[in-house]
């Protein structure tokens, strides 16, 4: 089960962040996916307040929690990133290369290589780290059943070309005024667009993740993505 929370995590990670209001006009699902595509193409870092809910299909029951994500894309290495948890308390953190999910409660740490993480046919997760700069590649894509939601931002629909266990649906509520502006200048600006998402894996499972107080390329620093285990804290290794 960690180990499944911890990949719907990686994916999720591809998703963010910027509350923004509609646009007057009705944009093609080409121009929504360009926007998409652009939003990621100039995202370097990302720290932002995260709301997540988990259904675990086979109890019926569902999982909250909340707290602050950040996330750095460096040219060298695969993306680095911190889940620092409110509720529950932990932390998932990611210097690109190693993974550590610290359970304070238990005085664990789960350790694995990033590689390690998504071994067995899952390497598509990876490319959700360095963003979703190749939606039209990887994705059938369609607009949702609700096209435009309450607000009216965008709703997409991706269906992996290749499928995996942890990833067979993914949504995205994409905003619109960040389309509109992708329309009128070709590019996003210091935003990326994708709202909140939806992970759907092979038996049923549904994480959702929604994004508030973002902060777009600030200048995160690279420390941030290491830890150090604390004294007395049992390490456990895949």
């Amino acid at each position: 089960m960690i180990r499944w929370l911890i990949r719907s995590l990686f994916l999720v990670l591809v998703l963010a962040w910027a509350p923004l209001q509609a646009a007057d006009k009705a944009a093609s699902l080409k121009d929504v996916v360009g926007a998409l595509e652009k939003g990621y193409a100039g995202l370097k870092d990302v720290h932002a307040d995260f709301s997540q809910r988990t259904l675990i299909a086979g109890v019926g029951r569902e999982q909250k929690g909340s707290g602050e994500v950040f996330l750095k894309l460096p040219a060298s290495i695969s993306a680095m990133f911190r889940f620092d948890y409110a509720k529950p308390k932990q932390q998932i953190i990611s210097n690109g290369k190693q993974v550590w999910f610290y359970m304070p409660e238990n005085r664990q740490v789960m350790v694995s290589s990033v590689a390690d993480m998504f071994k067995g046919g899952n390497a598509i997760a990876l490319s959700y780290l360095t963003g979703l700069g190749h939606v039209s590649r990887d994705f059938d894509v369609s607009f949702a059943k609700e096209q435009r939601d309450k607000n009216g931002d965008y709703q997409l629909e991706l269906i992996p070309k290749k499928p995996t266990a942890v990833l067979v649906r993914l949504q995205l509520t994409v905003s619109s005024e960040a389309v509109g502006r992708f329309l009128r200048e070709g590019s996003v600006q210091d935003t990326f667009p994708v709202q909140a998402s939806v992970v759907h894996d092979a038996v049923g499972n549904q994480t959702r993740i929604d994004y508030s107080h973002v902060r777009v390329n600030k200048g995160i620093d690279s420390g941030k993505f290491n830890f150090k285990v604390p004294a007395g804290v049992e390490i456990v290794k895949p």
